[in-house]
């Protein structure tokens, strides 16, 4: 199996847990998500610390919160990754797992909208025309339901800034995920010790406790993926994640889904796929300028070895 296929298949895992996820959250509706999200930080956290102890990395985990730049922009992403993280948990387990779907199918637009306010990337012209189809389609929805799908919007826009800042740090992925959680701690055990850790039943303690490792484990695979395949091949792939969340919505949560949802999702669909097509066209554009580029140095260089006496 070459690297190329282990690393797809990593992908598709990844994506494939994070899609199905939903179903994990909707085994704890009687528990409150913020009691939740307290004990995915603080197993998140345990299960990130072992992996940075079985990696040797251990040590760059204090080394990175003590510099003060860097502590300043993992504090932000905590920040960002706790209300994705609060807001998703919220959507499944109070019936609004479409909307989450809907959130993380805008996000990789988003995304090129703070490239572009952020970084200065440019946009081509089929870009933008994806993002003003996005626009359009949630400002349909929001005027069809006759209120703003918040939860999407939060869930995209909250992802995207921790992306952003995630863009600015210069650490490793697991070290920078564990200190983000790290920082989370102290809320955490405040929200527990004020709220109470006694759970009804020893399925929702295994439950909670479980929250670790899945969080943990699809983020080693992506960062395992994103090393071995193509950036363009990511962003495909990653579609997978809000398909599945969508299906689990509609199929088995049998969440409503009228005609203003059937329009935003199609508006989407569409600006998502001229995206992909759009960034395909150009990564091949790079790739055939690349290519050329280095057979006309190959040529040139020929010619010369050839000119020498």
């Amino acid at each position: 199996m070459t690297q190329t296929v282990r690393g797809i298949l990593a992908m598709i895992g990844a994506c494939a847990i994070w899609g199905l996820s939903s179903i994990y959250y909707k085994q704890l509706a009687d528990v409150p998500p913020l009691t939740i999200l307290a004990h995915r930080t603080l197993w998140s956290a345990a299960f990130f610390a072992l992996v940075l102890v079985v990696q040797g990395k251990f040590m760059q985990l204090p080394a990175a919160l003590g510099n003060k730049r860097t502590l300043m922009i993992i504090a932000g992403a905590s920040l960002m990754i706790s209300i994705n993280w609060f807001f998703f948990i919220f959507s499944v387990t109070t019936g609004h797992a479409t909307q989450a779907s809907l959130g993380y199918y805008i996000f990789p637009l988003v995304a090129v909208v703070l490239g572009r306010i952020f970084f200065a990337e440019s946009l081509n012209r089929w870009q933008t025309v994806a993002v003003l189809l996005a626009a359009t389609a949630v400002s349909l929805l929001t005027w069809g339901l006759g209120v703003a799908p918040w939860i999407s919007l939060i869930l995209a826009f909250s992802f995207g800034f921790y992306g952003v800042l995630k863009k600015l740090l210069d650490v490793g992925p697991v070290v920078s995920v564990t200190a983000e959680v790290v920082l989370l701690i102290p809320i955490s055990l405040a929200v527990l010790w004020h709220g109470g850790t006694a759970m009804d039943s020893p399925s929702q303690t295994a439950l909670l406790l479980f929250s670790g490792p899945l969080t943990g484990f699809p983020l080693i695979l992506f960062s395992y993926a994103s090393r071995r395949i193509p950036m363009a091949t990511v962003g495909i792939l990653q579609y997978l994640n809000p398909t599945l969340q969508f299906l689990v919505a509609v199929l088995l949560f049998k969440e409503p889904f009228g005609i203003w949802y059937s329009i935003a999702f199609g508006m989407i669909w569409t600006a998502l796929a001229i995206y992909s097509t759009a960034g395909a066209r150009a990564a091949s554009r790079k790739r055939k300028t690349a290519s050329s580029t280095v057979s006309t140095t190959v040529t040139n260089s020929s010619i010369e070895a050839a000119a020498k006496p």
